[in-house]
C-alpha cells in the first residue's frame, strides 16, 4: 500500500503577528513523528491553507519535509481551483520530495466529470502519488464513482480520501475499482476501515496522536472491538473537533495544551465562548487538559 495508517492533518501555527510561526511548526512536526504517525499532512485544509500566500505554501510544506527526514511519508496538500496553480504547486513539493500529494476536488466552479477526469490526471502526469479529496461539504461538488473509477486507472493516481460522511462510498469504491481509500473524518475512521479502508487523514490526531494511531492500529488488524473501545473513548473529541468550522476548534484545544498561539487569519477567527467552553470541558473530562 502506498498510505496506509494514521496521517495527521497538521495545522498551521501562526505568531501573534499572523506570520507562519516555523519554530513552532518543527515542535509540532517532531510531536507527531514522536508519536508514531504513519504519515503528515502540511497545509491541507485544516493547516489553513486558503489563507496562506504560495510562497509561504511552499515553505510550510519543504520545511516539513525537512524536519521528517524520512521517518514517516508527507504528503503534502497542493490542491487548487485552478488546474495551473495545483499543478504549479505539485511541482515545487515534488522538488522538495514529498511522498504524494493531497489534490481536493476543484471548489466553487464547479467542474463537470470530463473536467474532473482532466484536471486530476495533468496533475498525476507530474509523476507525484495522488490522493483524491472527496469533500463535497467544502467544494460543492462529490467526485463521483464513476469518474473515481476513470481516475483509478492512472498510475499515480494511488488513493482517495473521504470526506463525504458515507461509509457506503467505501464499499462503492471498492466494488468499483483497485484504490486505497482513508477515512476523512476521526469519527467514521473504524467503520470505514471495516469497509475496506486502509487508514485516516486525522484532524484529532493534532491533539491525541497516540491514541488515534493505537485506534487505527487495532482496527487495521482487525481488533475491532478494542478499535471501538478506543474509539468510544474519544468520540466526544471527535465530534466537538467540528463544533465549528475546521481548523477553528482544534487550533484552540491546540492552544489549551500550550502547542500554539491561537492565532488565525480572516475570515477564520475564534468560535464563541460557549462553544469554547465547551471544547475545554470535553477536553478536561478526558484528561488531555487539567
Amino acid at each position: 500500500m502506498y498510505f496506509k495508517g494514521t496521517y495527521t492533518a497538521l495545522i498551521t501555527p501562526f505568531r501573534t503577528d499572523q506570520q507562519v510561526d516555523f519554530e513552532i511548526l518543527e515542535k509540532l512536526v517532531e510531536r507527531q513523528v514522536k508519536s508514531g504517525v504513519d504519515g503528515i499532512v502540511p497545509v491541507g485544509t485544516t493547516g489553513e491553507s486558503p489563507t496562506l500566500r504560495a510562497d509561504e505554501h511552499l515553505k510550510v510544506i519543504e520545511r516539513t519535509v525537512q524536519i521528517v527526514a524520512g521517518r514517516c511519508k508527507v504528503i503534502a496538500g497542493t490542491g487548487a481551483n485552478s488546474t495551473s496553480e495545483a499543478v504549479e504547486l505539485t511541482l515545487a513539493a515534488k522538488a522538495f520530495g514529498v511522498d504524494g500529494t493531497l489534490q481536493v476536488t476543484p471548489y466553487y466552479n464547479k467542474p463537470n466529470n470530463n473536467g474532473l477526469v482532466q484536471h486530476f490526471s495533468a496533475i498525476a502526469d507530474l509523476g507525484v502519488p495522488v490522493v483524491l479529496y472527496n469533500v463535497p461539504g467544502r467544494t460543492s461538488r462529490e467526485i463521483p464513482i464513476s469518474v473515481v473509477t476513470e481516475l483509478a486507472q492512472h498510475a499515480n493516481i494511488v488513493s482517495i480520501k473521504e470526506a463525504a460522511g458515507s461509509v457506503d462510498r467505501v464499499s462503492d469504491i471498492i466494488k468499483a475499482c483497485n484504490l486505497e481509500i482513508l477515512s476523512g473524518d476521526d469519527v467514521l475512521a473504524v467503520p470505514m476501515i471495516k469497509s475496506g479502508a486502509c487508514g485516516v487523514i486525522s484532524v484529532a490526531s493534532n491533539i491525541i496522536p497516540l491514541q488515534v494511531c493505537e485506534m487505527i492500529h487495532f482496527a487495521l488488524n482487525n481488533e475491532f472491538n478494542r478499535a471501538e473501545d478506543v474509539h468510544n473513548t474519544w468520540v466526544k473529541l471527535f465530534d466537538d473537533l467540528f463544533i465549528d468550522t475546521n481548523p477553528i476548534p482544534v487550533k484552540a484545544a491546540a492552544s489549551m495544551l500550550g502547542l500554539v498561539d491561537e492565532v488565525y487569519r480572516l475570515p477564520l477567527c475564534k468560535m464563541n465562548l460557549d462553544l469554547r467552553n465547551q471544547l475545554q470541558k470535553t477536553m478536561k473530562k478526558l484528561g488531555i487538559i487539567v
